[in-house]
């Protein structure tokens, strides 16, 4: 179903140089980690004996991390993130979530850095080492504040256009960037498909069910979830991982490193301000207006794009991206995988697969 996870069942519209990369994807993807990521331990090693255990050699989960976080000043924040590839690589944005990080790409920068790109990895603002450049600024959650921090990134970095790709709060920025500065965004791999957020339309209730899966939301609304995520923001993150992705078994030292994360003196004003924002509990900030106007008008996205559900995300609507597939105007793919919410974690090569197959479509 979906992307296969060996390289033996790879569509045949993927080009037979993509076939090589993905047949060598274990040795020269680790490598690469090596040298531009800092992952630890010995890269032919752990190459070596996933090929013996006829595994992925970067396998969900990966102990692999990233090396020294850099730091430019963009927009209005202080941006942490990590690189990959050559400099002059075709340059991909990668957009976590919440409650996520940047180590939801820790398997899929390496292979898209053995196949040539520059890969970007930000903290979004309220995460890491990602911090305001003045204390007066809102600390706004809402869509629009989340696009224009990674346009200025671009700026900052000099990037003209980009592949831009996402799950969960970062699919949303990269739709939002695809409809409305389609100029910046060379494609879009965007998991769970159109989420641009719609005020009006989000105040119209869910079945039970679907109610029932946004409890954190509702959580977040009043006093005590503030409370309760300042307390247990590390324990409340867990239970959401575990709730959106039921048949990934990550370990204790995966979720701990991304929690770290969550130590951000933002991190408690931007979540709870995103989720306030999306009930119309609080208003659009005036600077992000205009922007917003246009964007409840549910705009269609014409880049090229691959939309990804996960089979087992709670979150994924039924009919196999029909309930957006005509917000999409351009060429476009979609693909669903056997796995939950948190897609380039649990499945690092298909989605690095996607972003090739976005680039070349």
């Amino acid at each position: 179903m979906g992307f296969a996870m060996d390289e033996n069942d790879i569509p045949e519209q993927v080009d037979h140089g993509r076939r090589r990369f993905l047949s060598t994807a274990g040795t020269a993807a680790l490598a690469v980690g090596a040298a531009e990521l800092g992952m630890t331990g010995s890269a032919e090693a752990q190459a070596g004996r996933a090929r013996r255990a006829g595994q992925p050699a970067v396998m969900p989960g990966t102990k692999a991390s990233f090396g020294p976080v850099k730091q430019v000043k963009a927009g209005l924040l202080n941006v942490g993130y990590v690189t990959a590839g050559p400099a002059g690589g075709r340059p991909v944005i990668l957009m976590h979530g919440f409650p996520y990080d940047i180590h939801s790409y820790a398997g899929v920068a390496p292979l898209l850095a053995a196949d040539g790109y520059r890969v970007i990895v930000p903290y979004i603002r309220g995460h890491g080492t990602t911090s305001f450049l003045s204390s007066a600024t809102p600390r706004s959650g809402e869509q629009a504040a989340f696009a224009l921090d990674t346009i200025a990134l671009m700026d900052a970095l000099k990037i003209d256009k980009a592949i831009m790709a996402g799950y969960d709060w970062g699919s949303r920025t990269g739709d939002v960037i695809a409809a409305l500065w389609p100029a910046r965004c060379k494609a879009l791999v965007s998991v769970g498909g159109y989420l641009i957020t719609n005020l009006a339309a989000n105040k119209m209730p869910l079945p039970p069910k679907a109610e029932w899966a946004w409890w954190y939301q509702y959580y977040f609304a009043i006093e005590r979830g503030v409370l309760g995520l300042t307390q247990y923001r590390h324990d409340l993150g867990e239970l959401i991982w575990k709730f959106n992705s039921p048949t990934w078994h990550f370990d204790p030292a995966t979720y701990d490193r991304t929690a770290a994360a969550f130590n951000n003196p933002d991190y408690v004003p931007i979540v709870i301000g995103n989720y306030r924002w999306r009930l119309s509990l609080v208003r659009t900030q005036p600077q992000y207006a205009s922007i917003e106007d246009r964007l409840q008008q549910t705009p269609v996205i014409a880049v090229p794009t691959i939309t990804i559900d996960g089979e087992y995300d709670p979150f994924t609507r039924p009919g196999h991206g029909a309930a957006y597939r005509d917000k999409f105007s351009g060429k476009y793919k979609h693909e669903t995988l056997p796995v939950g919410h948190n897609v380039p974690q649990e499945a690092p090569r298909a989605f690095a697969e996607a972003v090739m197959k976005a680039d070349s479509l």
